[in-house]
């Protein structure tokens, strides 16, 4: 039998699939039939709590550490972190301010670009919210860096460098000018390098110049960019440290106006106190500088540690000869540069247009200019600057002629455009140069200003710089002549540079020709306010030098701008009151030197200067009224029309009360009645004029308000009545109070003329002749006339008889007007009370006959029924006054008939109270007069 073939079962058999039979599952199947649990780790899951987070969950501590990654994306995104975790936490800035600065400082020096870009902006940001004395004691580190970043040899470093300093500049000039020593250092590494002695003949040639120019050619901008860009921040620089140096001239107006001084007046003494004995002291420190009248601005207190003496402001520019020995090495730079930019510019073989350059050169040379006129700032003091200033002259005085004097002028070369597509590399150039454009105006003022800083006081006969001063003089003649459009800072220097130029040159023509200039300048119209105020300063410190300089002395230019400003002050008004302050300044100055064109023309437009109605003396601000009102004391006469606008302006109100005791004082002092004169001064006015003027302050009104008056409504003035015979007219309670202080010095003036019978007499006449026939009085004028009288009488002459009984109507009147000020508002009228008061009682203490005469004009039959207590209140507080009690027993018999009259009179069944209070105080004086019965017989007599 055959045995059977074992069937063989081959590899990767396929699977006979059969309908609806379930696929078998494979081999490698997994199963899924388990149960999983999370694992949470609650340490690594939790929030920071300690602070604020950005929007990746990164507090400041996070951000601060991701600064030390080697990956630059990382700082990157550390420093965008950081910026945008401050701008919304702010206080996260006064809490981590250290480690903030020192890490974002740090990072100056980074290799990569997109990080110390980061790093700028984080700084800009950090600067705009922390102020200069917060930072303070974290600067030095920041200066550290910035100087290691000047000096890195990678020259994109060096170039973002440059932002940084910006930034530092921008926020905290103070803190980077306090220790200028070791950034000037670097700024002459950024564009130069130290000399090596290479023979002896060279060593000759470069003898006192150890720098020289570098170029860099793996810089992305070329040689002369580079430069013009550190030169541009050389000069930020040094305005920032000459900035903060201390004031020696103190600003009146104009912040920069103190050049024009050289008095060398409100100079300043240093404080330095030591901070060990200080630190650990309970007592406090006071300073007080000017004695306290007014504080400075630039204060030159310091409080700082003790420090070696080669060290802060002695190693950097605090002494004269640190900035000798600074100008020594960059001065020669500047001129290498200068020569360097305009050989570029201008061809070998042309000499025509070489006064005609590139806006790159302009630019280089205006920087060059500006930094020359820096380094003469930069003398601690006044002396200093002149020692400076022989120093450039002896030493670079041909240089500057040879390479700044030989093509002036300058003017703008055109240059025709190229349209033409720029590659993306001369972009990239073009962008990083921080370009400003340079108009030729702009660079010959500067250039101007450099060269006549280097001319020497001339002596009398002398003209050793007269050939390259002439077509400086000519340039600042023809620019302000002939109406150029000037900036305020040109127009500055400008001036300076005439400022020099007529006090070096000592030259009559040339000081004629150069006002002169000034002067076509001074007359367009529409100036800016900062712009004619220092003209206005130009002119009056000019006018000052005039002692010791008989060329300014003598100037027709001068008298002829002092003449004009009375009528330029008379046409201005209230327009302008600020440049009206500083018009007055001028005036005043010259007219208290006895200027004899000022004088005169001030003489002639006094009476628009000082009208009541219209005249700056009543619209500018209290300061300036009251030295127009000093201005009086110069005039050299005082007419009628203008004392009687002077009255005017006294009385009207629209001066203080004590202005006008001032200006009353003035023109009291100016007249012969007063005894007071000074050298060989005149009366400016006449006697009769005098009093008239005085008369006519008393009275307070003008002869139209009086007639005005008399034709009022019945509303306007109080009604006569038996109780007051006046219409009394009454004038507000500011007007009354002013009038009044305005009387006390009018009596006081007439109480010093002399003969005191005489002012009565006068005062007397006047009363007669031009107010007795009134029948509308003011209030102010009768409790004036009242006042006077009182002070004024003298026994030995009698008032007359109309006089008398005018005085008795307006005190009756006025005693009726207390009743009524009592009753209607006694807290808002008090101090009017209390003058009225006080006139009325000091003349009937004073003025014989006076009393009487008011008693007797008291008739109770002719009172109605409503003005029988007025008159029981009136006499009863006659009666309480002690000393008008013996005055009322010397006519005790008219008296008791009218107290009888008003008992008789008084139709009450029961006594009313005022009756009462009367009888009482009746009684009462009578028992007083019993016992002093003898003294009241001289009182008799008189009456």
């Amino acid at each position: 039998m055959k045995a059977k073939k074992k069937k063989r079962q081959d590899d990767f058999q396929k699977v006979k699939l059969k309908v609806g039979k379930k696929k078998p599952k494979a081999d490698n199947v997994t199963n899924t039939n388990f149960r999983s649990k999370g694992i949470h780790l609650s340490e690594q899951l939790k929030k920071d709590s300690s602070g604020p987070t950005t929007h990746r969950q990164l507090g400041i501590n996070d951000l601060l550490s991701q600064l030390h990654h080697y990956s630059g994306n990382v700082k990157q995104g550390a420093l965008s972190g950081l910026r945008e975790l401050l701008s919304v936490n702010p206080s996260l800035l006064e809490q981590h301010l250290s480690r903030l600065l020192s890490e974002v400082a740090a990072v100056f020096t980074d290799k990569d670009g997109n990080v110390r870009m980061s790093a700028t902006r984080l700084l800009r940001f950090i600067a705009q919210c922390v102020p200069a004395d917060r930072a303070a004691p974290f600067f030095p580190l920041l200066s550290a860096h910035l100087s290691c970043a000047m000096t890195h040899i990678e020259t994109g470093i060096q170039e973002d460098a440059m932002k940084v300093l910006d930034v530092l500049l921008e926020h905290y000039p103070a803190l980077l000018a306090a220790r200028p020593a070791i950034l000037l250092t670097n700024f002459l590494e950024l564009i130069s390098h130290r000399r090596t002695s290479g023979g002896t003949k060279k060593a000759q040639e470069t003898k006192g110049r150890s720098w020289s120019l570098s170029v860099n050619p793996n810089r992305a901008v070329t040689g002369q960019q580079w430069r013009l860009t550190v030169l541009l921040r050389l000069g930020r620089f040094l305005q920032a440290v000459v900035e903060e140096r201390p004031v020696e001239e103190g600003d009146v107006l104009v912040p920069t106006e103190g050049v024009f001084g050289s008095s060398g007046e409100g100079g300043f003494t240093p404080l330095d106190l030591n901070w060990e004995e200080l630190t650990y002291s309970k007592a406090g420190v006071k300073v007080y500088e000017h004695s306290g009248a007014k504080p400075t601005p630039h204060s030159t207190y310091r409080l700082r540690p003790e420090v070696d003496p080669g060290a802060g402001v002695c190693e950097g520019l605090g002494s004269a000869e640190a900035v000798q020995a600074f100008a020594t090495t960059l001065v020669p730079l500047l001129l290498e540069v200068w020569v360097e930019a305009s050989a570029n510019d201008c061809p070998w073989n042309s000499t025509e247009g070489t006064h005609l350059l590139t806006p790159d050169a302009m630019s280089i040379m205006f920087q060059v200019l500006s930094i020359l006129q820096l380094l003469r700032k930069l003398a601690p003091q006044k002396e200093h600057q002149d020692t400076l200033d022989s120093w450039f002259r002896n030493e670079y005085l041909g240089d500057f002629n040879q390479h700044f004097m030989k093509n002036f002028p300058y003017g703008t070369l055109d240059t025709p455009k190229q349209k033409k597509k720029l590659d993306s590399k001369r972009i990239k150039q073009t962008a990083v140069v921080p370009g400003q454009t340079v108009e030729p105006l702009a660079l010959n003022i500067t250039l101007c200003q450099v060269m006549v800083s280097l001319s020497q006081r001339q002596e009398a006969g002398q003209e050793t710089d007269a050939d390259w001063l002439i077509p400086l003089r000519s340039f600042v003649r023809d620019t302000l002549a002939n109406g150029v459009k000037l900036s305020y800072k040109q127009l500055h220097m400008l001036l300076d540079t005439v400022w020099r130029m007529v006090l070096t040159q000592r030259s009559k023509a040339v000081t004629e020709d150069l006002l002169a200039a000034v002067y076509v300048y001074y007359q367009q119209r529409n100036l800016p306010l900062l712009t004619r105020s220092l003209l206005l300063s130009f002119y009056s410190k000019l006018y000052l030098q005039e002692q010791g300089h008989t060329h300014i002395a003598r100037s027709k230019m001068l008298c002829r701008w002092l003449a004009a400003l009375p009528v330029q002050l008379s046409h201005l008004g209230h327009r302008n009151p600020a440049l009206s302050a500083r018009l007055i300044l001028s005036i005043q100055a010259a007219a208290s030197r006895g200027n004899k064109d000022l004088l005169s023309s001030l003489q002639t437009h006094a009476c628009r200067l000082y009208d009541p109605q219209e005249g700056v003396v009543v619209l500018l601000p209290a300061e300036s009224q009251q030295q127009l009102v000093q201005l009086l004391y110069f005039l050299p006469k005082i007419s009628q029309s203008l004392l009687a606008k002077l009255s005017r302006c006294c009385t009207a109100g629209r001066i203080s009360a004590g202005l006008a005791a001032s200006l009353i004082r003035i023109v009291h002092f100016r007249s012969s009645l007063s005894g007071w004169s000074v050298g060989s001064q005149e009366a400016a006015l006449q006697d009769v004029d005098y009093i008239s003027f005085l008369f006519s302050t008393l009275i307070g009104f003008s002869s139209d308000e009086l007639a005005t008056l008399q034709e009022a409504s019945e509303e306007s003035a109080l009604p006569p009545s038996p109780l007051s015979p006046l219409s009394l007219y009454p004038t507000p309670l500011e007007q009354f109070t002013h009038h009044w202080d305005v009387v006390e010095e009018v009596c006081h003036c007439l109480e010093t003329l002399g003969s005191q019978s005489q002012c009565f007499d006068i005062v007397q006449n006047g009363i007669c002749k031009y107010v007795t026939r009134l029948e509308v009085v003011p209030d102010s004028m009768a409790a004036g006339l009242l006042r006077a009288v009182s002070r004024l009488l003298d026994l030995s002459v009698l008032p007359s008889e109309p006089v008398l009984r005018f005085l008795s109507q307006c005190c009756l009147s006025l005693l009726a007007l207390l009743l009524t000020l009592e009753q209607e508002a006694p807290s808002e009228t008090n101090h009017k009370r209390e003058a009225i008061w006080s006139a009325c009682v000091s003349a009937l203490s004073t003025v014989p006959r006076l009393l009487r005469m008011v008693l007797q004009s008291l008739r109770v039959g002719d009172l109605c029924e409503e003005e029988l207590p007025q008159l029981g209140q009136m006499l009863s507080t006659l009666l309480q006054h002690t000393p008008l009690r013996n005055h009322l027993l010397a006519n005790a018999t008219l008296l008791q008939h009218i107290i009888q009259d008003l008992t008789r009179y008084s139709r009450g069944e029961t006594r009313e109270q005022w009756l009462t209070d009367l009888l009482y105080c009746y009684s009462v004086t009578v028992a007083h007069g019993s016992s002093t019965h003898r003294g009241n017989l001289g009182l008799r007599d008189m009456y």
